[in-house]
């Protein structure tokens, strides 16, 4: 699989500070690809340094095959890394015409007209944009990363401030970015539910490192749990003693396959009575508090 990112023994410090500790990542073409870390993780110095906004301590990293800040790869990428900010005076339209003219582009009124209507600013493109909402600008800057039609985008928190029905419409977007226009997406998010339904691979950062990558279905499967419906459930946990949690009105059991035979058994000796055993996967966000040791929300931070 042809990487479109690579960062090898990546570091960056700040006085004291390593923000990036020799990260060391490959990133395939293709795709939605999900970077996750709690406050302080580095998600955000590593954007900073790919899309050649600051330079790295030491290691070396590449984009598209070329080196960072390479103005050839700089063409073929889009980004928002923060909540965007325009001249209040502008319309959306005009925007996009004002950035379309930046990149050295011709104001081509059906490609911008295209993307305002794909991220769903169509009713609000001649309005100005001192009125729009966090997530209408986070909307029209979607559409500023995208006005290059590039063949990869870097969306730090691309649903930040949006209500549920636009969430859903984002996530619509990005999967249609990635499987219909064949661009790579690379995004941050709080939302791991989010993260979990639209990201085929993901990096788990903390403290400036990797600790965990791969595709959500292999991420998820690691933690999978035995999920029993019986009664009494307070003996069965007993049974269970560190490996047993209360989920609604069911138990899950933390064991590996081969032994919940001997656990079904020892819980009917018990005369526990079970209607139901299933296996059940983890889903991201226990994998992501396992792997952090923290329940915070991933967060976008500011280099320091």
């Amino acid at each position: 699989m042809t990487a479109v990112i690579e960062t090898r023994d990546l570091t960056k410090t700040y006085g004291t500070v390593r923000a990036l500790d020799g990260l060391s990542l490959s990133i395939p073409r293709g795709g939605v690809y999900g970077v996750l870390g709690p406050n302080g993780a580095g998600k955000s110095t590593l954007f900073r340094i790919l899309l050649g906004l600051i330079k790295p301590t030491s290691g070396s990293a590449s984009v598209m095959g070329g080196d960072v800040g390479d103005i050839t790869a700089g063409r073929r990428m889009g980004s928002m890394i923060e909540t965007p900010r325009y001249p209040p005076y502008m319309t959306a339209r005009q925007v996009l015409e004002w950035l379309s003219i930046a990149h050295g582009l011709k104001s081509d009124s059906q490609r911008i007209d295209r993307w305002i209507d794909r991220v769903g600013l169509t009713e609000a493109s001649n309005r100005r944009v001192r009125g729009f909402s966090v997530g209408m600008l986070q909307r029209l800057g979607v559409a500023a990363a995208l006005i290059t039609e590039p063949e990869l985008i870097i969306l730090d928190e691309p649903t930040s401030g949006m209500d549920p029905p636009g969430i859903q419409e984002m996530r619509a977007l990005i999967r249609s970015l990635a499987d219909t226009d064949g661009i790579t997406v690379i995004l941050a998010s709080h939302q791991l539910l989010e993260v979990q339904r639209v990201c085929d691979r993901v990096a788990i950062m903390n403290r400036g490192k990797l600790v965990r990558e791969g595709s959500v279905t292999e991420l998820t499967a690691t933690g999978e749990r035995l999920r029993l419906s019986l009664t009494p459930m307070a003996q069965a946990l007993s049974v269970l003693g560190d490996r047993g949690t209360v989920e609604g009105n069911a138990v899950l059991a933390a064991i590996p396959r081969t032994e919940a035979p001997a656990l079904l058994r020892a819980l009917i000796g018990q005369g526990i009575d079970i209607d139901e055993a299933r296996w059940v996967g983890a889903d991201l966000e226990s994998v992501f508090m396992t792997e952090t040791g923290s329940v915070q929300t991933p967060e976008t931070i500011n280099a320091r």
